[in-house]
């Protein structure tokens, strides 16, 4: 009896009590409805789209990694939870004649006070807008002939999934698929039209996600620019990254948008150093390669900065060079140039450079110091999905990080080894011009040095030393 009393307890809590305080400016469900709508539009007659919510990965032992959603099934919904499956049909389908049928996780209120609530089919239905909405168990069960359509469309089949008898799994929502479609193996070209459809889609920026955009880039640099003033010889790389991480929770971010990069000196010269355990900087250049995910959307900001405040004539000149690059491919970045010019751009202005600083002789060695590409797009993934082989268009956002790295013995004057400098910026393309959305923080090397002298909040925290 008094199991059952529990039992009931637990579902009047998890009914009664809704989350309070959340933020106001999610995507609205209007949105996501147009986002589908938007890919019904490019899917071929007489198809079906399946769509997969990501795996939860495992943090260690019986604790996983926080949650993160399928960037493409939240495009698409604005379900972030995992055990999920959305079906999408060009043509209306049965007696009821929908044209989407969303699974989702069923409603557990001994996992939810464990591990959180979860919106069930009635929450998909008022939260997420969808009349057709079913437990994934039920998806087994689901009359759907996957055979009568000319086209399956789905993305790369998730791997590495822990196998399961649980009837409402990831495991079990594919295993069904692969048996309903008669699939032994992913088909490529299903892939590929899924991939070309959802690069078109992402690749252009709709308003609502400007907004969401601008939130992130903006609290990016403001976190920046308080390193900035803040840092010095004696900080370590893993608190710099830190004032970062804290002025993205203050304004609401939920988490960085990919693992950051805080390397001083040498560990500047290492493209995704990820340790940042250098307990001092030293009088040495600090990368910060660091961008705050908010709502799902990413942005991607690098400053390079003097721990003491002033750029060393060997640092300034190799940051110019950098500086020199960026500024021009900017201004080639607007509506119809071809993505490859900016990554050529950029190469061209850096060989160059190196040639006059005598660091190398033949134009074709710049690769050795600046080894990656200039650009990429940015949204919902901070490599986000897009064509690279066509032209920019309007309301595309892409990167534009030029960088040159001198590790320690490399074949030039040791004055210039150690010395890391990448500058990232995140450029919205218009049709005759652009936009820096993280014109915010400083990039003009005289700037950082002004900025440096400026007084920072957490220069007067205090902390006892252990």
């Amino acid at each position: 009896m008094k199991r059952f009393l529990l039992f009931f307890l637990l579902i009047g809590i998890f009914q009664v009590h809704s989350q309070k305080n959340l933020p106001t400016d999610y995507l609205s469900k209007e949105f996501h409805k147009g986002r589908r709508e938007a890919f019904r539009a490019l899917m071929p007659a007489n198809s079906v789209a399946v769509v997969f919510s990501y795996p939860e990965r495992i943090f260690s032992k019986d604790i996983n990694y926080n949650y993160h959603a399928n960037p493409d099934m939240y495009y698409l919904t604005g379900y972030k939870e995992p055990d999920a499956v959305l079906l999408l049909f060009k043509d209306p389908q049965g007696t009821e004649k929908y044209t989407e049928v969303l699974f989702v996780r069923e409603r557990n209120a001994t996992r939810e006070m464990w591990t959180g609530r979860r919106l069930g089919t009635e929450g998909a239905t008022t939260k997420l807008g969808f009349t057709t909405v079913y437990n994934g168990k039920d998806f087994n069960d689901f009359k759907i002939d996957f055979k009568k359509f000319d086209k399956i469309i789905y993305d790369k089949i998730p791997t590495n999934i822990s196998v399961s008898n649980n009837a409402d799994n990831l495991y079990s929502l594919l295993q069904s698929f692969k048996t309903k479609a008669g699939i032994s193996e992913e088909n490529q070209a299903s892939v590929d039209l899924f991939t070309n459809i959802t690069n078109s889609l992402r690749e252009i920026k709709t308003p609502e996600e400007l907004v969401l955009m601008r939130k992130t880039v903006k609290l990016s640099c403001i976190a920046h620019n308080e390193v900035m003033k803040a840092v010095g010889p004696d900080m370590s790389e893993n608190e710099a990254d830190g004032i970062h991480a804290y002025i993205h929770r203050h304004y609401g971010s939920e988490e960085e948008s990919y693992p950051p990069i805080v390397g001083a000196g040498a560990n500047g010269c290492i493209l995704h150093y990820g340790e940042n355990n250098s307990t001092k900087i030293d009088n040495q250049l600090l990368l910060m390669d660091v961008g705050s995910e908010y709502h799902g959307y990413s942005a991607d900001v690098t400053r390079t900065i003097p721990a003491n405040g002033k750029f060393t004539e060997e640092q300034k000149a190799i940051y110019q060079l950098v500086y020199e690059a960026q500024e021009e491919v900017f201004k080639i970045c607007k509506e119809g140039t071809p993505i490859q010019d900016l990554n050529q751009r950029s190469r061209e202005v850096i060989a160059n450079g190196l040639i006059k600083l005598g660091i190398i002789t033949d134009p074709k060695d710049a690769k050795i110091y600046y080894p990656h590409g200039c650009s990429h797009f940015l949204g919902l993934d901070v490599h986000d999905k897009g064509d690279y082989s066509g032209i920019l268009k309007e309301n595309m956002i892409l990167t534009v990080e030029p960088g040159i790295y001198i590790p320690e013995n490399s074949k030039c004057d040791k004055k210039w080894w150690n010395i890391g400098v990448r500058i990232e910026d995140d450029i919205l393309m218009k049709k005759d011009s652009y936009e820096n959305l993280s014109a915010e923080s400083p990039r003009k090397w005289e700037e950082i040095e002004a900025l440096a002298k400026q007084k920072s909040t957490f220069n007067d925290m205090k902390f006892p030393k252990i």
